[in-house]
């Protein structure tokens, strides 16, 4: 599992018009070949009296998966540009379907390359992107006289309050990197004067808008 990586915060659609013809960029993200080619099989069957469903996607730790489509463009002027974009950006994971309505104006194979480029990256911009960096997740239980004080401290600390548990007494879930959990260790110990128990949780991404 990467420590960080940056990704699409939501699936979304942008649309821009250049020269009367409409680009529509539709993204998600997709951890898999069967993601993206369902998404990209969805975009089609939802337009599927467009001109073209340009595509492409990157997908693994080390980006071992890339594919680009043209969908009937001249070669290497719609999917590899939406590549581009993507690799450019260092976004993993991701999917993106362009679909074009002609206009009636040729473009050329320069014009197509950057429309098809401006509006994967417009369409990114839109949605938004994401970094996700793995955390560990510490469970950390105090009695209820620690509450306010832990909750509070917390809150302007660098680590970020998962959940809390009211029960017989309070559990927090707190991410921390796992390259910090000795020192959070140390800090959560001295806030509450050892009056505290901790274990370590599961390994789970914290996203945080880029």
């Amino acid at each position: 599992m990467l420590s960080r990586y940056n990704t699409v915060k939501k699936t979304g659609e942008h649309e821009i018009v250049i020269e009367k013809s409409r680009f529509i960029a539709h993204i998600s993200r997709a951890e898999t070949d069967n993601d993206a080619l369902n998404f990209i099989q969805t975009i089609k069957k939802k337009h599927w009296n467009a001109t073209h469903n340009c595509s492409a996607y990157i997908i693994g730790e080390h980006d071992h998966i890339q594919k680009a489509n043209d969908d009937g463009e001249p070669s290497g002027t719609a999917g590899v540009p939406i590549l581009e974009v993507l690799k450019k950006r260092k976004i993993k994971d991701t999917v993106v379907v362009v679909t074009r309505y002609f206009g009636g104006i040729k473009l050329g194979a320069g014009g197509l390359i950057r429309a098809y480029g401006r509006s994967t990256s417009e369409g990114l911009n839109t949605v938004g992107v994401v970094e996700r960096t793995l955390m560990q997740i510490m469970h950390v239980t105090v009695d209820y006289t620690w509450l306010g004080k832990v909750e509070n401290e917390l809150h302007s600390s660098p680590y970020s309050i998962k959940e809390i548990h009211y029960l017989e007494k309070v559990e927090f879930e707190i991410f921390v990197q796992k390259d910090h959990i000795s020192s959070f260790i140390k800090w959560i110990t001295e806030i509450t004067n050892g009056q505290l128990d901790s274990k370590s949780g599961d390994l789970l991404y914290l996203e945080t808008d880029v």
